[in-house]
């Protein structure tokens, strides 16, 4: 492969040949904007839009990508490949995915500018766009309120409690009509969301639900949105006054109860938290989807449901792992952006300070790097043995990976095991809304969750499948 020559200056003075990796031609460089980067911007980066989850899901878009990428890997090799313009490049390699995100924030930052762009809109000192000192104690304070070497959190008594009575309502609701659409199921997460990171005072709180989505759809467009600084004003104060309340058993009474030097800004951190936790609805939603469509994979997770005492907070391997499942075949973050804060040096070549390398999860998730389940549903591949080999695999990032990997990836299982638990132990689903999934046939590379329709059944009755 031809390298780029590009020249730098020695400590001497004296002109020296720096060898640069080789953009993508012309044509190979359109069809990952077309493929790869126009359907991840058009679904929404920070907030998905439904109108472009539908035709991604008509159309195929997103298996295009897939297939794109690994045509590109075939014709020039495991990468990264640069495109021409400010620099970028694609990430290909597991390995080389690995190192990126082993080596955050140094040199691999995890502050690109699309991202502070973007995230300054509704979280302006978040972790993820922090950096230097001010990162690092920001960082161990959500690791601390998160607890996140914990399977499970310090409140898990509580948090189980919060689940299952709103899994209880929302099962009530689908008992008498004899279904499950996804405005519901969102509506009962976003209560569980609240309820758990803000207390029960916020239970019914949906403008600051409200006020979080209108600012996201903001940061969606990253630098090109103008700033909504009276909203985010009102929706930060809102944040901050239960915090300044804090409700018993809440992540906001642990954010007003842990130390933290000055500039930390701890309820500022929250915000994230809320935004993480709408993907997280998401993986359930879709979690959902593939039990209500592999019928052996569902007697499993209902008998793991069924075992030990409902009430009592339990780390449930086989729903945790149908859970990681839904994000691997359904990124939640179809590229992780990571920016060179020096030069780099590759196989093949070097790339310059300042360069945005993006790991595009669908293909590492789906593609030969997954071998050997790429479009099957598999959550046993999450679990005993197996479990470890699935976890050591750099092509599987469901959570990202590495010191800017999130923070509350435990949290997160937790309350998605104990909802799909909480649904499963009386009840079974069939799907209404997508036919072309079937236990057979290739998991689809996309997935409108906000056209979710299940039939919901009493467990014990077949499931009629017209």
């Amino acid at each position: 492969m031809r390298l780029t020559e590009a020249t730098a200056q020695t400590p001497t003075g004296t002109a020296e040949k720096t060898e640069l990796l080789p953009p993508l031609r012309a044509r190979d460089a359109a069809g990952v904007a077309a493929d790869v980067l126009l359907p991840v911007l058009a679904q929404g980066v920070i907030v998905r839009r439904p109108s472009a989850m539908s035709l991604a899901e008509r159309t195929g878009w997103d298996r295009r990508g897939v297939e794109r990428v690994r045509a590109l890997r075939d014709r020039y090799g495991p990468g990264p490949l640069t495109v021409r313009g400010r620099s970028y490049a694609l990430v290909l390699d597991p390995d080389d995915a690995e190192r990126v995100l082993a080596d955050t924030p140094e040199p691999f930052h995890p502050a690109a500018r699309e991202k502070r762009g973007a995230l300054a809109q509704f979280q302006p000192h978040g972790v993820l766009v922090s950096s230097g000192p001010q990162r690092e104690q920001r960082r161990r304070f959500v690791e601390e309120v998160l607890e996140t070497a914990q399977p499970l959190h310090g409140m898990a008594d509580r948090f189980t409690s919060v689940v299952r009575q709103e899994a209880a309502e929302l099962l009530a609701g689908a008992d008498r009509s004899g279904q499950l659409v996804w405005d519901e199921f969102d509506a009962a997460w976003w209560r569980i969301v609240r309820r758990l990171v803000l207390g029960d005072a916020a239970r019914d709180d949906t403008t600051l639900t409200a006020q979080l989505g209108t600012l996201r759809q903001a940061a969606n467009w990253s630098l090109l949105s103008p700033r909504r600084r009276r909203l985010r004003s009102a929706f930060l104060a809102r944040v901050r006054s239960y915090v300044a309340r804090p409700q018993p058993g809440s992540l906001a009474e642990r954010v007003a109860a842990v130390d933290a030097p000055a500039g930390t800004d701890r309820a500022g951190q929250i915000p994230h938290w809320l935004f993480a936790y709408d993907a997280a609805g998401m993986a359930a939603g879709r979690a959902l989807v593939l039990l209500a469509t592999h019928p052996d994979e569902a007697d499993r997770a209902r008998a793991e449901a069924l075992e030990g005492q409902p009430d009592t907070p339990r780390t449930l391997p086989y729903l945790r792992g149908c859970a990681l499942e839904s994000v691997r075949l359904w990124p939640t973050t179809p590229l992780i952006l990571r920016e060179s804060t020096e030069e780099t040096s590759w196989e093949g070549g070097k790339l310059p300070a300042g360069c945005v390398l993006a790991v595009y999860t669908p293909y590492l998730h789906r593609a030969e790097p997954a071998a050997p389940y790429q479009d099957i549903f598999a959550p046993q591949q999450w679990t005993g043995e197996t479990g470890r080999a699935a976890r050591g695999n750099p092509a599987l990032l469901p959570f990202s990976s590495g010191p800017a990997g999130c923070p509350g990836e435990n949290l997160v299982l937790l309350t998605v095991s104990t909802l799909l638990a909480a649904l499963l132990e009386r009840h079974r689903y069939s799907l209404a809304s997508h036919p072309q999934l079937r236990p057979a046939a290739p998991v689809p590379a996309a997935l409108d969750h906000f056209a979710l329709r299940f039939r919901v059944h009493p467990a014990g009755r077949g499931t009629d499948t017209d």
